[in-house]
């Protein structure tokens, strides 16, 4: 892989911890369960993104830009990290966020505040209103002379994406260095460049790993579609000769319940199971969805009891703040 070329900024703390779930692993009769801390990444309360944002950043640096447009829905988790990371490197931000204006800001709408972040509300989920959106502010921030930079939704292009790519260098050295194998790597896929990236560093690796996407949003093949396109084309940013198909990306649908960012009761379950057993907190968006798909594949015998699973957990912590009441 070509990402020692890549424009990157350091921003995340790496590597993050790899950790054994063995409260969690007995409870279920196993397999060995493992979760890789992405949550520890930092950029206020961290999370998967801050791994893409480091090549982003770069290539905005890169290119000269003085300020950040982004877009996500108004409890984004990569607006929040995007505007931290903003800070650190000295850019406005601006973020485009679908919905109405609450009456009251809470979790991660409440950071992007404290952040600085100039917040502008767009009543619409069409991402291609959500693109035309931001293209218009940068239109209109040109004329006042700044230099603007684009990501996409989630940061979820051949830029981000390889960012992920580049972590799977990481799990197998922490792996390695315990004497482990992975058998198996579950994570919440929702916009599917994580997931993307995963892919392409496993194979790239050549590790005999399944890569397991629990779907929190979109039916499992338009997910399989979307990871397979990014797939490629960061493959082919990182200078990679590896074909990628949908019918090779793994996508379980049913644990999405009512919608994005609508709780479900197995994933309330989930948060408060790990939360008891191990100590580590998930959130009700993703990581818990994600968890209570892990615990029902492992429940209908998808793994072995002798295999080894690692949990990618991607951070979203601030959404635990968004309700209380589901917590009671």
């Amino acid at each position: 892989m070509q990402i020692g070329k890549l424009p990157r900024v350091r921003l995340a703390a790496l590597p993050t911890p790899l950790e054994e779930m063995g409260n969690l692993s007995k409870k279920l009769g196993g397999p060995r369960l493992f979760i890789k801390r992405d949550d520890n990444t930092g950029l206020a309360f961290g999370g998967n993104k801050a791994r893409k944002l480091e090549f982003l950043m770069g290539d905005a640096l890169n290119q000269g830009a003085d300020t950040i447009i982004t877009a996500g829905g108004i409890q984004s988790n990569h607006a929040r990290m995007t505007a931290a990371a903003a800070n650190k490197l000295g850019f406005k931000t601006v973020l485009v966020l679908s919905g109405e204006r609450p009456s009251s800001y809470k979790a991660n709408l409440l950071l992007d505040h404290l952040l600085q972040a100039e917040i502008r509300f767009l009543n619409a989920k069409d991402s291609e209103q959500i693109k035309q959106r931001m293209e218009e502010i940068a239109s209109e921030l040109s004329l006042k002379g700044h230099n603007t930079y684009i990501i996409p939704t989630g940061g979820s292009n051949r830029i981000g994406v390889s960012g992920y790519a580049l972590a799977m260098t990481e799990l197998l050295a922490q792996a390695n260095e315990k004497g482990i194998k992975f058998d198996s790597i579950a994570l919440a896929c929702g916009g599917g460049g994580t997931q993307a990236g995963v892919v392409v560093g496993t194979k790239a690796l050549n590790l005999s790993m399944r890569v397991i996407g629990i779907s929190v949003s979109r039916e499992a093949m338009l997910l399989k579609e979307r990871v397979a396109g990014l797939a490629r084309e960061t493959a082919e940013h990182l200078g990679l000769s590896i074909p990628f198909s949908p019918a090779e990306i793994e996508v379980y649908d049913k644990y999405v319940g009512e919608g994005y960012a609508i709780p479900t009761t197995e994933g309330i379950e989930a948060i408060k199971l790990v939360a008891r057993l191990e100590g580590i907190l998930l959130d009700p968006v993703y990581t818990g969805k994600a968890m209570a798909g892990l615990i029902g594949l492992i429940r209908t015998g998808r793994f072995r009891s002798d295999e080894n699973v690692v949990f990618l957990h991607t951070g979203g912590i601030p959404a635990i703040f968004t309700d209380e009441s589901i917590w009671f």
